[in-house]
């Protein structure tokens, strides 16, 4: 049997609407024997059983919950099941060979908290974000292995989240054969070289996928700037869409070398079709804006995350101002803006209005004509809405 923590009264009512983290404010007591990642149940303060999930005293969430049946045991079968169950619900995606790089596990959206997977043909990469994910990594990789038939899993936990769980970076090779120096992948039958140990996040951006297409429908004849470009997908779909040429701006002269490779790739000529400029893109927006220059017809807007945590937030709304600011002003009357933040802790509702902030400030008549979203393989699960990190906003630029 599980030792058990105790709530405070009154602070019940969030795991029983499932949502899956218990801050240690509402914790009343914990288990003295349990030691740190153990699995634990959660009571109500009169002592009634309310689920179950593991333990982390080093973190300000201090449960995360795994479970909400009291029956169900938390052992090696429970978590070969919830690995499955996720994997099903991407089924018609393995099922497609036109897309060989997705989501597969989406930590708490798929119960599994403090779990991210993503696979790239073969390969598959993991995120721990979390000590009890961490203390299981390798029993959960040889499941991914044998679910799914991929020959490899590369772990990527070196972000931010770990250090508020006590953990110091990992990235390497985890079980099974270690991927080649770029993995070729394919993504709505484009083809792309990824990079799954150096690249950013896991290696590449799966929850763009379907924005790329969307961007794309308003690429045709259309002179595009792809603003931290990264691998340069974005470039991709607007050339096949019959974009007249693409800028690609990014601050890794790696990444827009890659970003030419994957335009070569899919058939492009680079030199009579795209430019790859390297820099600052805060201080070139501004550089451009100065000169005039009001050339572009589409400008795509996909920063890294700017808020890492709520002491960063007004800081990245500064910066996703400057941004689109700028970007308005480069824009010619009737062109396009797709513009995101993957911020979580920017909802949508605040992300629209920097970017209205940004069109009054940069004078000029600006309509909504899509919200974007991330893709079907990052869901967000109902009981976290926290899940909802990425969002976009396709604009118009018009004419007074």
């Amino acid at each position: 049997m599980a030792e058990a923590v105790v709530l405070k009264p009154g602070r019940e009512k969030p795991v029983r609407q499932q949502h899956p983290w218990v801050f240690s404010g509402g914790i009343r007591s914990l288990p003295q024997a349990a030691a740190d990642g153990a699995i634990v149940d959660v009571r109500a303060h009169d002592g009634q059983w309310l689920a179950a999930g593991y333990l982390n005293r080093q973190s300000q969430i201090q449960i995360r919950l795994l479970s909400w049946e009291q029956s169900t045991p938390i052992d090696d079968h429970f978590w070969e099941k919830r690995l499955a169950q996720a994997l099903a619900r991407r089924a018609h995606l393995a099922a497609d060979p036109a897309v060989t790089a997705y989501r597969l596990i989406n930590g708490e959206n798929d119960y599994l908290p403090g779990l991210v997977v993503d696979r790239y043909d073969r390969w598959l990469v993991l995120q721990a974000g979390t000590l009890g994910i961490d203390l299981r990594k390798r029993q959960l990789a040889g499941h991914l292995l044998a679910l799914t038939g991929c020959v490899g899993v590369i772990e990527r936990s070196d972000h931010s989240q770990r250090q508020e769980e006590g953990l110091l970076p990992v990235s390497g090779h985890l079980l099974g054969e270690p991927p080649p120096d770029r993995v070729t992948i394919r993504e709505n039958g484009y083809s792309f070289l990824v990079d799954l140990t150096g690249g950013q996040k896991t290696g590449y951006y799966t929850d763009q996928r379907s924005n790329r297409q969307r961007v794309a429908a308003w690429a045709a004849g259309a002179k595009v700037l792809n603003c931290f470009s990264y691998t340069g997908s974005f470039a991709a779909y607007a050339l096949a869409a019959g974009a007249k040429d693409v800028t690609n701006l990014d601050a890794s002269v790696e990444a827009l070398e890659l970003g030419e490779e994957n335009l070569r790739l899919n058939g492009f000529d680079v030199e009579a079709q795209s430019e790859s400029i390297a820099g600052d893109v805060f201080q070139i927006l501004r550089d451009w804006q100065r000169q005039g220059r009001q050339e572009y017809d589409l400008i795509v807007l996909d920063p890294p995350k700017f808020a890492q945590n709520k002491r960063g937030l007004e800081g990245a709304l500064r910066g996703y101002k400057e941004i689109n600011l700028r970007a308005l002003g480069l824009l010619r009357p009737g062109g396009i803006l797709a513009t995101f933040s993957c911020s979580g802790l920017v909802s949508a509702d605040l992300f629209q209005k920097v970017v209205f902030g940004a069109a009054i400030d940069a004078g000029r008549p600006v309509q909504i004509l899509e919200w974007l979203q991330q893709g079907a393989d990052h869901p967000v699960a109902l009981t976290f809405p926290e899940g909802a990190y990425l969002k976009g906003l396709i604009c118009r630029v018009d004419e007074r």
